[in-house]
């Protein structure tokens, strides 16, 4: 039975009982025909959420009962590299890791990172210039992938790493749990967490939002913000039998695509910003064992860089899916400042360039007098490995700081000083001088 093959396949491995059974049960779902689709005939839109905005000062309590925790399981290969992405330079010659952490010293509150397999030894060697910071860390899980025609591991001998995925970010609950970290963390007193990836400079914990978790006694919230045109592909907040619910796209079906995608009807974008409960959580697990989250079946080749490579599945989970595992679940909406994910090159210029400013404790905000980042579209052909980026602004970004919109269609070299104003579209092969001023 392919699914005892995977079973074997995991246990060989060392992989946690949680993290097998939760494995298990989407196999199994997989199997019997569930594809984990959310059809806009079953969900309502959410019209209104509250807002961070209107929340009075507070929470500065609970900050001590309080920690980060970062996904930093990504290695950037999207930008070509093969190491931690949260070691990519992000801002003011700082790592993502370095003003992470800057960020916790200053509110005095525990990083705990989620690593992969990949991340864990270059993170922990790059945390030893910080022996101030109180640090810790637990390894994700990993699941087979399977082989499209028949649901059997999948097997590859040229490279074995590559029978293997991550289980998605939903593997957080389950590898809170099996490393144990979720039982330290509860026996140490602590009791709130807040969850965000580490490419997202601008979740930092705010205490406002704390207090209000901790005054609605809320098991889990999501922070939630309005959705432009760039977020049409991106997990939308709705309603489905009264409950709050992330759909994703890859759980949206082919007729649906388009309401999925109709930003006034689904207003409302997930950040991947969570605070979470972890008493709630705590008692999730003891109580069912598992948290039920919606599947995401990821089609893709065993070797990504070789289409001809054999068709396999991965089947994924979202942690923000969770917002549907706890009773009294919530969505509080925050400004477009918290959420400032890097992606590609096109982001990092944005973030490196004056169109951000990085303050004394380490928070990212939109220069003064901006309410959204500049638009940056680099072409994929001469920037979208990070050593090519690099290549094409050798004396660091341009001053994005009043531009609207920047696209780069050639092959083009900037100089020291540059900058854009307005909307600027560049083509052809040419370097643009030091100082030059870029506009109309």
């Amino acid at each position: 039975m392919s699914l005892e093959a995977a079973i074997e396949k995991m246990r060989r491995e060392g992989v946690a009982d949680v993290s097998v059974d939760a494995f298990a049960r989407n196999y199994e779902r997989l199997e019997a025909g569930d594809h984990g689709l959310i059809p806009e005939a079953e969900i309502e839109p959410v019209d209104d959420v509250p807002d961070a905005a209107d929340l009075p000062d507070g929470g500065s309590d609970a900050l001590a009962r309080t920690v980060a925790i970062k996904l930093n399981g990504g290695l950037g290969t999207s930008m070509g590299m093969t190491r931690a992405k949260s070691l990519i330079e992000a801002k003011d010659d700082l790592t993502f890791l370095d003003v992470t952490v800057r960020q916790a010293l200053a509110l005095r509150v525990p990083l705990v990172f989620m690593n992969s397999f990949y991340t864990r030894d270059d993170t922990l060697a790059a945390l030893e210039r910080y022996p101030d910071a109180t640090v810790d860390d637990f390894v994700q899980g990993k699941v087979p992938k399977l082989r499209a025609d028949d649901l059997e591991p999948v097997s590859w001998p040229a490279d074995p790493d590559l029978e293997w995925a991550p289980p998605g970010h939903g593997d957080l609950y389950p590898s809170l749990v099996a490393s144990g970290m979720l039982a330290r963390l509860l026996d140490a007193g602590y009791e709130y967490a807040f969850v965000s990836n580490s490419d997202n400079l601008g979740a930092a914990v705010d205490a406002r939002i704390l207090g209000w978790f901790e005054r609605e006694q809320l098991p889990f919230a999501m922070e939630v913000t309005e959705r432009l045109d760039v977020d049409r592909k991106g997990g939308h907040v709705a309603r489905r039998q009264g409950r709050l619910v992330l759909r994703e796209i890859a759980q949206t079906p082919d007729d649906d695509i388009e309401a999925f995608s109709n930003i006034r009807r689904h207003r409302f974008f997930n950040t991947n910003n969570l605070w979470i409960s972890l008493r709630a959580l705590d008692s999730v697990y003891r109580e069912r064992g598992v948290i039920e989250l919606p599947m995401i079946v990821n089609r893709k080749t065993v070797d990504p860089r070789d289409s001809s490579s054999p068709d396999v599945i991965q089947l994924e989970s979202a942690m923000g899916a969770a917002i549907a595992a706890f009773d009294g679940a919530a969505a509080i909406r925050v400004p477009r400042s918290r959420f400032i994910p890097v992606k590609t090159t096109d982001d990092l210029l944005v973030l490196r360039s004056d169109a951000y400013v990085l303050t004394d404790d380490a928070r990212v905000v939109l220069a003064a007098g901006r309410e959204r980042p500049p638009a940056v579209t680099l072409a994929k052909e001469h920037y979208k490995l990070l050593s090519e980026f690099e290549a094409h602004f050798p004396d660091g970004p341009p001053s994005l700081v009043e531009a609207d919109r920047l696209e780069v269609e050639g092959d083009v070299t900037f100089g020291r000083g540059v900058r854009v104003r307005g909307s600027v579209c560049l083509d052809g092969t040419e370097r643009v001088p030091d100082g030059a001023v870029l506009e109309g």
